[in-house]
């Protein structure tokens, strides 16, 4: 299930390093966390969903990809990105 308006916004709120920015890795990689989440949530339920694993394989490779950009230019915000998003346990 795509995130509703509401939650891709307060998502954006939360994560945004300053005001009207939503393109930043850290709200990049916060949309996709919860997109990984929703969709992990379908495919407990529809295991033979194989399009949708497959995109689900896309999201967490982009996600792996921008964490690891983030880590090697800005450590300090990559570690409180993932701190706060609960990744990396």
């Amino acid at each position: 299930m795509a995130i509703t308006v509401d939650r891709k916004a307060e998502i954006i709120g939360k994560y945004a390093t300053r005001k009207g920015d939503n393109g930043s890795p850290e709200v990049q990689v916060a949309l996709l966390s919860e997109n990984i989440k929703n969709l992990t949530e379908h495919l407990k339920t529809h295991r033979k969903d194989f399009t949708s694993r497959r995109g689900l394989l896309v999201m967490v490779g982009a996600r792996s990809k921008l964490l690891k950009y983030l880590r090697a230019h800005a450590p300090e915000r990559y570690q409180s990105l993932i701190e706060r998003l609960g990744l990396r346990r």
